[in-house]
């Protein structure tokens, strides 16, 4: 009878199998941290460590950067009284509404946001700050030329925010904004770019209903809300760079903020004195380009579109309709604005006005006084 042989194992061959097979994978190893050799999982897709490092970075910024300086921003609210119209004995009662923001810039309650978040004369405003606290505004200087507002109140725990510096923005940077978005959504934080620098906007604002013509304002794409205004933009340092001020209807992330370069000297003067001096010649202009003025036949310039009654413009005889083409021999246009040129002016200092008015030019001389209380 046969029987099947259950063959023997060879231990002398199996040593030396194992041994070549262990010299070639360390071969190959070798091989490959040296380059010769091609990665096997090449083929599978890799996020480098760095990308990976800097998505962390990028992100861990705007993190610490919302963290530091959220605590610093306040709704800017306005109190109005509402009535019954069912029942007209019944007694008013107040309402507080959050209608836009404002940051701290010094610990003795001083405080920045847009004109028209504040404008009116006859409404009590009043600050509420991240932790709840509520405090009535005691104090309002306005800018109508900037739509900036400074208000104070009686705090002295309040943290300032750190101011950086709006001339070394670059188109791409990195911005972040706060606000409190259409009044009900507070410290909102919104992320984007800076799409553009040296816009000019009319910028209005639908609580209040007010418009102004605004120059040199930063564009970004951050989500900038009614609500927002007064609100800081910030750099990825948490330094603020801009006072967000308007946003586009009919088109999506186009927002504004004004350079804090703008604001610097009105606040350093406003937390020193309690006051700001701003020299004043009374008027309203829209800027005439060359392009416009050729296509016109008229001269580049400002074109006078109203005058304040009893200012130095209307004293020195500036009539609506007017184009002032140069201040004291220096031309206006893209580069030398009649805010910025005035803005250089002392008090009491006499300019020269030429005038272009129905074909003839005219030189007219005002004397700049400072801006009446706002």
């Amino acid at each position: 009878m046969d029987y099947l042989k259950t063959p023997k194992l060879n231990l002398t061959g199996l040593a030396v199998s194992v041994a070549l097979g262990i010299i070639v994978a360390v071969g190959l190893y070798q091989a490959q941290v040296r380059g010769l050799v091609p990665s096997l999982d090449k083929t599978l897709p890799k996020v480098p460590i760095s990308e990976k490092r800097t998505i962390v970075s990028e992100e861990n910024a705007v993190i610490e950067a919302t963290e530091k300086s959220s605590p610093s921003v306040v709704a800017i609210g306005a109190t109005t009284r509402i009535f019954n119209p069912f029942n007209p004995f019944s007694a008013p009662r107040s309402q507080n509404n959050t209608i836009g923001t404002g940051f701290v810039v010094s610990e003795k309650g001083i405080i920045v946001t847009n004109k028209h978040v504040v404008d009116g004369s006859e409404i009590k405003y009043n600050v509420v700050t991240k932790d709840g606290k509520k405090f009535e505004i005691r104090k309002i200087y306005r800018d109508p030329i900037l739509d900036l507002a400074i208000v104070q109140i009686d705090a002295s725990d309040l943290k300032a925010l750190e101011l950086g510096d709006s001339s070394k923005l670059k188109v791409g940077q990195t911005v972040i904004a706060i606000g409190n978005a259409l009044g009900r959504f507070t410290n909102t934080v919104t992320t984007g770019v800076v799409s553009g620098m040296g816009r000019r906007v009319v910028a209005g604002d639908p609580f209040s209903g007010t418009a102004e013509a605004l120059d040199n304002l930063i564009q970004t794409d951050a989500a900038i809300n009614p609500g927002n205004s007064g609100g800081p933009l910030l750099n990825s340092a948490g330094q603020v760079i801009g006072v967000n001020v308007a946003t586009t209807e009919g088109a999506q992330n186009i927002g504004f903020a004004i350079p804090i370069n703008s604001v610097k000297k009105i606040t350093d003067e406003f937390i020193k004195t309690g006051f700001v001096t701003r020299p004043f010649l009374g008027i309203r202009y829209s800027f005439i380009s060359r392009d416009v003025a050729v296509l016109n036949e008229i001269p580049q310039g400002a074109y006078i579109q109203s005058v304040a009654e009893d200012s130095p413009a209307e004293k020195a005889g500036v009539d609506t309709g007017d184009i002032i083409t140069k201040i004291n021999g220096q031309s206006v246009d893209e580069e030398n604005k009649v805010s910025d040129i005035i803005s250089k002016s002392n008090i009491g200092q006499q300019v020269e006005l030429q005038i272009w008015r129905d074909g003839e030019e005219l030189k007219l001389k005002a004397t700049i006084v400072q801006s009446p209380d706002q």
